[in-house]
């Protein structure tokens, strides 16, 4: 997949321009200074987006990992979410969403149609939020991989909130990846306890070995109070590993073609 720009507007929210079509991946565009209460569970916002929602412009679609989680859509991106002609997600987010949400089991697909005619196959991934068994207090999670339907070379990975294990390796032994948008963190709440909820240094590694022709873009590991590992981190263990040309690192709200 060539002449792809991604644009990081902050947090896990990605702007992704494709053949004419203008994705964005969970949208989050509340102020900085915020706090969510989910149960037992309180999430600090620091960091602003850099772009306002109406300064995305016109959007084909949402990706959306998931709706339970604030630092994956707060208010104003669920607000986006009705102006969207399509959301896809998980059919346990879809159930909560309005009529525009399409939910897709992993490995399910769906279509858009470019303005030249090209259609790009969205296939929703496996993703697990936490440790094995986390599905039962973080819920369900997806990732998708974009492709044109006509070729299947190059492909994108969008990760979603996500640790490494089995089921992403899986993704990488069905599709040829060449850019995987990922996100990081290594975040952790007090109430499950020490155990990373989303990718750490270690896992994003992991994932850089399976998708051995992809470029890996972080995403999503800073701007909230629970994540334990900066970039910086995540440079450092690649730098260790001989790795640090695999890593793409977006400026917000900067346009950064790839691929």
């Amino acid at each position: 997949m060539n002449n792809v720009k991604l644009t990081l507007i902050g947090g896990p929210t990605v702007l992704l321009e494709i053949g004419g079509l203008r994705l964005l991946t969970d949208p989050t565009f509340d102020p900085p200074g915020r706090e969510y209460r989910l149960g037992p569970v309180t999430l600090h916002k620091l960091s602003g987006p850099a772009q306002a929602a109406e300064a995305v412009g016109r959007l084909d679609a949402v990706l959306l990992s998931h709706e339970q989680h604030r630092d994956n859509l707060d208010d104003l991106g669920r607000e986006l979410l009705a102006t969207v002609p399509r959301v896809f997600t998980t059919p346990q987010s879809a159930a909560n969403l309005g009529p525009n949400a399409l939910g897709l089991a992993p490995w399910a697909a769906t279509y858009l149609t470019a303005p030249d005619g090209r259609r790009l196959r969205i296939t929703a991934t496996p993703a697990r939020h936490g440790p094995h068994g986390a599905e039962a207090f973080s819920g369900d999670v997806a990732g998708f991989v974009l492709h044109w339907e006509d070729d299947r070379a190059g492909a994108l990975y969008v990760s979603g909130d996500t640790v490494w294990y089995e089921g992403v390796a899986e993704i990488a032994q069905r599709f040829d990846v060449r850019v995987a948008l990922v996100n990081l963190g290594a975040a952790r709440i007090e109430v499950v306890g020490p155990v990373d909820l989303t990718m750490n240094a270690a896992g994003a590694l992991a994932t850089a070995r399976a998708f051995s022709n992809a470029v890996l873009v972080p995403a999503h590991y800073e701007g909230w109070a629970h994540f334990q590992e900066p970039g910086a981190e995540v440079a450092r263990v690649f730098a260790a590993a001989g790795l640090s040309n695999r890593l793409l690192w977006l400026a917000p709200g900067v346009a950064t073609e790839v691929g």
